[in-house]
């Protein structure tokens, strides 16, 4: 009686996938007019190809009226499996299940003819999708409603612009009130108030109970609008369940590729100042004191990517073969050739007697204010005149901020508060 009582409660499977994997086969030489495949046959030359495997047994089940997204890096598989879903391909293995009527929304405009008129695209697209004239004769005029595209009804596709033809697609899409609606990245095409619109109307299809397979690079739309979620990497699944786990499973993944990159891009740099022989418009100076390593560091430890309002460390390493008085440290942070700032201990009244040897400084920043992007970042050891450059190297390491959280534009966060009189 208990178990039957548990079962009542729970929610079958519009969406089943078991055992997926697809491969493609990738070919080495491009052969594209018959000559090409004559010349081929009388020179004896095969075709010879790359496999290349794009999903590698992937199983995941999606619950009726449940939002499931899936994240991963260009070329992860996230596309391919959600045109297996679609059926537009076949997998090499496995199963895929769908319970419903189903409407991709995979590509813009697929299936679309650019020298059809849009009205007879929205026909076009009825009938693939199994409705008759007298159904998409109902449907005419809210599609063109929610696309803002009255006025080009009898415009032919191909003098569309981008976004009118996302509009389209999208409304066209929807129109056959789905079951299941499969959506790919390109909502983020279209101007900000389309993308709106288009997630007004997602919201409206999870209060109504529809299932919705979402793939998308925003990991802010997809917390908020997915209840579970699937991470992939190179075709194979890395982490499934809770939305805001898998998210942060997926952060942390780029955040380590970032890590990497951000280091291998210094580190060539760093090993040509170490044989003076770096380009002299980033390293420059006499050289009694050198500057031999720079790290950066949030609460957490060595970072080389922060949030706004996180806890900022350079520690600049160095090395003298001998006693320098009065020595300047200073540092300089760049976004797009835009000097941010350059502090330096002469200007912040910190005095410094003498170095002699290896040490390192610290210069510290509590709460970071800059917003989202690449930073480049400059040290240098100074006299006291500030004029005479021990070592000076100029944008040779770097940092990048990322936020989920902090919304607003420009380079600094800068808090303020409105006070409507």
């Amino acid at each position: 009686m208990g178990n039957n009582g548990r079962s009542e409660f729970k929610k079958p499977y519009a969406i089943e996938v078991n055992g997926v994997s697809k491969c493609f086969r990738i070919p080495h030489e491009k052969r594209v007019t018959v000559y090409d495949n004559i010349i081929g046959r009388v020179t004896g030359k095969s075709y010879t190809y790359e496999l290349f495997e794009a999903l590698k047994d992937v199983t995941f089940n999606v619950k009726e009226g449940e939002t499931f997204g899936i994240v991963g890096d260009n070329g992860s598989g996230k596309s391919t499996i959600l045109k297996i879903i679609a059926g537009v391909l076949v997998a090499d293995t496995g199963s895929v299940k769908v319970k419903g009527k189903m409407a991709p929304f995979l590509e813009l405009g697929v299936g679309f003819q650019p020298d059809l008129t849009a009205i007879e695209n929205v026909y076009l697209y009825g009938a693939i999708m199994g409705m008759n004239r007298a159904e998409m004769d109902a449907k005419l005029n809210s599609i063109f409603e929610f696309a803002e595209l009255d006025r080009f009804r009898d415009t032919k596709l191909k003098n569309y612009s981008s976004g009118m033809y996302a509009r389209l697609a999208f409304a066209t899409a929807i129109s056959i009130d789905p079951d299941v609606l499969l959506i790919d990245e390109v909502l983020a095409v279209g101007d900000q108030a389309f993308q709106a619109k288009c997630h007004k109307k997602i919201n409206e299809y999870k209060q109504n109970g529809k299932t919705i397979i979402f793939v998308s690079h925003s990991m802010e739309t997809v917390k908020e609008i997915c209840d579970n979620c699937l991470m992939l990497s190179n075709g194979n699944m890395v982490s499934i369940g809770p939305t805001e786990n898998v998210i942060s499973d997926y952060l942390n993944a780029v955040h380590k590729k970032e890590v990497e990159r951000l280091l291998n891009q210094y580190k060539n740099t760093k090993d040509a100042i170490e044989k003076d022989s770096a380009d002299p418009s980033i390293n420059w100076g006499s050289k009694e004191a050198k500057i031999v390593d720079i790290k950066f560091f949030n609460n957490h430890g060595e970072s080389y990517i922060f949030q706004t309002g996180e806890k900022f460390i350079s520690r600049i390493k160095y090395k003298t073969n001998q006693r320098i008085e009065k020595p300047v440290f200073g540092i300089a942070i760049y976004k797009d050739n835009i000097h941010i700032t350059g502090p330096n201990t002469k200007f912040c009244e910190v005095s410094i007697d003498f170095i002699d040897g290896e040490g390192e400084i610290d210069f510290i920043v509590d709460k970071l204010p800059l917003l989202d992007g690449s930073y480049k970042f400059s040290a240098a050891i100074y006299d006291d005149s500030c004029q005479h450059p021990y070592d000076h190297q100029h944008c040779t390491h770097g940092f990048e901020i990322k936020n989920l959280s902090v919304k607003n534009y420009g380079l600094l966060d800068i808090k303020g508060q409105w006070l409507l009189k």
